[in-house]
């Protein structure tokens, strides 16, 4: 079905076609909105605390935005969230007016009767769940309605569609009592824990609930089979499926690829060898399980990449600074199992000698009452706990559930943990945080509430001039007087193209002693290291780069030593150039092609430098590299994975050296006459203006320069940076171009030649410490 051929011409014995939401910059009304307003549905709605992020999803949905207290003299029916007051004036408006109103669930509970409901409920994790299951229909074709419970990491991906077919996933709350209103086709219960004490007096009561739940389920329930509970409540489904370590849907192993990224393999009834996710932590894995198992009850094929456009979910263990010498790390988690799980995961994280700084923001006073002391335990997992107020979400204060009594309890019960309460505004508490955190630390920001937003706040004013010249300051002590360390070291001057900013840190290592103690350093106090060679075929952006940019200059690095069997062993830091020089002086065929390339040898291995037909790999016989965990070693050609100007290895590494072997030996005349030719050539064909070099991959079967003076792109300009009239793969900078006149031209050459060709050129150039899709 298409999302124009839905109706709904009663809604609570009604057929309203303009609605008002009441609360709709949260994350459970606002996404209901979006959904609403895909369906065709007037949708307006008002929020006291409306947060930018949602507020712009809302916009570009065509949900009109009004002050709080405004009731739109068209509304037909007002949705609010169960946070709001009873005495709110836009509720009191409303009633005055005589307008139904009904609450998030009972109205997305109404809208899914028209679809087949895939409800992702339970206690933990069932907005990431929903968000991954989401992911993985659309990627086996399945065109879902669906309404989430989060905003997506990635700002073009909204939390909430109509969809086009019948199927529609939506997350379902059980805090108010509203999934008693549900029935769906396929439900999803990720885990249960007792939680909600307000509304659930007791662990029965909500049993009894989920219960209900299944019962009302006409397919499928899908549990998770390590969850006692979860167990218990499914006892008299008969059409059951479980996941887990000992479910149908079974995980049989998972380990991450990389800090942000794990493996998955399933096994049981239904096997999937390999599947990868952007996440981390065994909870988000069994999440993923969970997702991959309810995508196959509704049809979908199961396959390995079917999680692999999973963007993650904000406020999810997303992450919010990093390489800086420390991290921050947000995550909405809010009941003391869900602390437990995460802070167990993070811990795993923090560097050698760095400390865990959580800041906890309770939410609601109930909950805090009711598990103030298992609040306590889950929290003296952390070195130091920064407590802020209670987050009320339309509760008022109880004996017991205040932030001042969870101090209590871990001043008295956990007393090894340092801890921070300051009542009133977040602000006092951010300047003590600021005030203690060393480098290597990583901040935890746990919680429901608003310190998403005072966090941000906080990082946004953060004194990183300060705190850099500290950084500096610890590092200096881990190296040699010779070794150089600087400050805001200007980057132009040290590239081809000779545009950016500054590095807030920048080493010239003297020796390997220094290079692995910069590495070591970085690594324990969580700091980012960019390797830069020559500055070839990469553009530093006009704000420079967060990192500590290492780069082998010293004449340390620039040996040539002939082995005595032909072979010779070069520095990472030799120029292309001298390497090229000093092989003919030896009689040594086959490094002709890199003359003229303006790199180094750590920089032609990492990119798998090309030129005349000849590529760096063709002489390379091994390569010595030192890893960014800071780890020696020496791999063969064989055993790297080398493709069209990229080395895998290299990726998380620094080469210090290479073995080389030529094609054959000849006279040194007949060596250097060939480099003439090369030289001779290049001079022809490419432009003498500074230039990174080729700036976009050539496409299979084609020229990237061919496609680009097709277009008629030569001589376009942006400020001073040119397409070269000379090669349309070049961009020259004439004196004063700023890397933003280099990106602006990026984009317009890209969007010229898939205009006019329909190819879309991918950079080969590297955008220097970012991701070319973060400005495309």
């Amino acid at each position: 079905m298409s999302a124009a051929s839905v109706t709904f011409p009663s809604l609570f014995g009604r057929a309203p076609r303009s609605v008002h939401a009441l609360g709709v910059g949260g994350m459970g009304l606002g996404p209901l909105a979006i959904y609403m307003a895909g369906l065709g549905f007037r949708v307006s709605g008002g929020d006291d605390s409306p947060t930018p992020a949602m507020s712009a999803q809302l916009t570009r949905a065509g949900v009109v935005l009004t002050a709080s207290n405004v009731i739109p003299a068209d509304a037909e029916l007002i949705v609010t969230s169960s946070a709001l007051a009873g005495s709110h004036p836009a509720l009191v408006a409303a009633r005055a007016r005589g307008l139904p109103v009904v609450r998030r669930g009972e109205l997305l509970a109404e809208l899914s009767r028209a679809r087949r409901l895939i409800a992702v409920c339970g206690s933990h994790g069932k907005t990431t769940t929903t968000a991954m299951l989401v992911t993985a229909l659309r990627a086996a074709g399945m065109d879902v309605g669906y309404v989430g419970g989060g905003l997506f990491a990635d700002d073009t991906v909204p939390p909430a569609a109509a969809g086009t077919t019948d199927w529609l996933v939506a997350e379902i709350d059980e805090s108010d009592g509203t999934i008693a209103a549900f029935s769906p086709a396929l439900t999803v219960v990720v885990n249960l824990d007792w939680d909600h004490p307000d509304h659930y007096r007791t662990q029965t009561d909500l049993e009894t609930t989920f219960a209900a739940l299944l019962a009302r389920t006409t397919g499928p329930v899908l549990i998770n089979a390590s969850c006692a509970l979860s167990v218990r409540v499914a006892a008299e489904c008969s059409l059951q499926r479980t996941f887990g370590t000992r479910g149908d849907y079974e995980l049989v192993s998972q380990h991450a690829s990389n800090p942000t990224r794990i493996e998955l393999t399933l096994g049981g009834h239904f096997p999937i060898p390999s599947a990868g996710v952007r996440t981390f932590g065994e909870f988000n894995a069994l999440n993923a399980t969970a997702a991959l198992g309810a995508a196959h009850l509704a049809g979908a094929s199961l396959r390995g990449d079917l999680l692999a456009a999973y963007p993650g979910i904000r406020r999810r263990q997303g992450v919010l600074a990093h390489g800086a010498g420390f991290t921050v790390i947000e995550d909405y988690a809010h009941h003391p199992a869900e602390i437990t799980a995460l802070l167990a995961v993070l811990r795993l994280r923090v560097p050698a000698g760095g400390r865990m700084r959580v800041v906890f923001q309770p939410h609601r006073y109930s909950r805090t009452a009711q598990f103030c002391a298992a609040f306590g335990e889950a929290l003296a997992a952390a070195d130091a706990v920064y407590l802020l107020d209670v987050y009320g979400a339309g509760e008022t204060s109880m004996p017991g559930g205040t932030s001042a009594d969870l101090a209590k309890v871990l001043a008295g019960a956990h007393a090894s943990v340092a801890l921070v309460h300051l009542s009133g505004e977040h602000g006092p508490v951010y300047t003590r945080l600021s005030s203690d955190l060393h480098p290597g630390d990583l901040v935890v920001l746990v919680g429901a509430g608003d310190l998403d937003v005072t966090a941000r706040e906080w990082l946004a004013a953060f004194d990183y001039v300060s705190w850099w010249d500290r950084v500096a300051t610890v590092l200096r002590k881990d190296v040699s007087n010779e070794t150089t360390l600087v400050r805001e070291a200007p980057l132009a001057a040290k590239t081809t193209l000779g545009v950016g900013g500054a590095a807030r840190l920048y080493a010239e290592p003297v020796c390997e002693e220094d290079l692995l103690s910069l590495i070591g350093a970085a690594n324990r106090m969580g700091l980012r290291v960019l390797p830069l060679g020559r500055g070839s075929n990469l553009l530093v952006p006009d704000e420079g780069v967060d990192a500590l940019v290492i780069s082998l200059r010293h004449p340390f690095w620039e040996s040539f030593s002939p082995l005595g069997d032909g072979r010779v062993r070069v520095g990472a830091g030799l120029r292309l150039k001298n390497l090229c020089g000093l092989a003919a002086k030896s009689g040594l065929v086959g490094f002709e092609f890199l003359e003229g390339i303006p790199g180094n040898v750590g920089g032609a291995l990492r990119m798998n430098a090309g030129a005349m037909g000849g590529w760096m790999f063709d002489v390379v016989e091994s390569v010595e590299l030192i890893t960014l965990a800071g780890d020696r070693r020496t791999l063969g050609k064989s055993a790297m994975h080398v493709d069209y100007r990229h080395c895998a290895e290299l990726e998380s590494a620094i080469a210090t050296a290479a073995v080389l072997k030529p094609a054959a030996s000849a006279p040194s005349a007949d060596v250097a006459r060939q480099i003439d030719v090369y030289r001779d050539k290049r001079r022809k064909s490419q432009p003498r203006e500074p230039s990174a070099g080729c700036v976009f991959k050539n496409p299979p079967n084609d020229s990237a320069g061919r496609l680009i003076d097709a277009a008629g792109l030569k001589g376009s300009r942006e400020g001073d940076a040119e397409v070269s009239p000379v090669h349309a793969n070049f961009i020259v900078n004439h004196d004063h171009a700023r890397a933003a006149d280099v990106i602006a031209l990026v984009r317009r050459v890209r969007a010229e030649v898939e205009k006019t060709h329909g190819v879309r050129l991918e950079p080969e150039v590297l955008l220097y410490g970012k991701e070319w899709r973060d400005v495309l």
